[in-house]
């Protein structure tokens, strides 16, 4: 009895209701498989242009783009080097050369010229001060100095002593050698 379908409401017959209890449990269980979230809870979606990154994919293909001239580079020189029967071509004999040259030389003839010209107007040009005159205010006043002072100018360089000051901290052979260049002079 216990393995038997018990349905839940008094029925006549139990392997009907039983199967009818089967079919509704079926289309249930479809409906439940088939049916839609009523709340969206994907995320956004990626746009294209982020997902894409299409900067990186052309800056790496320029990259590969570079590679692959730099090897083809490589292989003509290391063909050339093979085909030239293993002489080296080591001497570098080429000139130097500026493209812009004579615009540089133009350049530097313009500024010396105008250095020139400022040089000549400078030159052409008569001072301004009164050098004379203050040559001439300057001797007026050593002369009113040389009046007033209470000594003659001269004096005070002859009235000082020529005598050095020794230290008791020096050494003795350094003092011998201090009092012979004092006697000397």
């Amino acid at each position: 009895m216990h393995r038997s379908y018990q349905p839940l409401k008094p029925v006549t017959n139990r392997y009907l209701q039983q199967r009818w209890d089967q079919d509704t449990f079926e289309y249930h269980r479809r409906k439940v498989s088939s049916v839609l979230p009523v709340v969206d809870t994907k995320g956004m979606r990626t746009p294209a242009h982020v997902q894409l990154k299409l900067k990186k994919m052309q800056l790496q293909d320029e990259r590969l783009s570079i590679i692959d001239r730099d090897n083809r580079l490589l292989a003509s020189k290391l063909a050339d080097i093979v085909c030239s029967k293993g002489l080296v071509d080591h001497r570098n004999q080429y000139q130097l050369r500026s493209l812009n040259v004579d615009k540089r030389r133009e350049e530097l003839l313009l500024v010396s010229r105008q250095n020139q010209a400022i040089y000549q107007r400078i030159t052409s040009r008569q001072s301004e001060y009164r050098r004379q005159l203050w040559l001439d205010d300057w001797e007026r006043a050593e002369r009113r100095r040389g009046d007033i002072s209470r000594y003659p100018p001269g004096l005070t360089d002859k009235q000082r002593s020529h005598r050095k000051v020794k230290f008791a901290a020096v050494d003795s052979s350094e003092s011998r050698s201090n009092t012979d260049t004092d006697r000397e002079t």
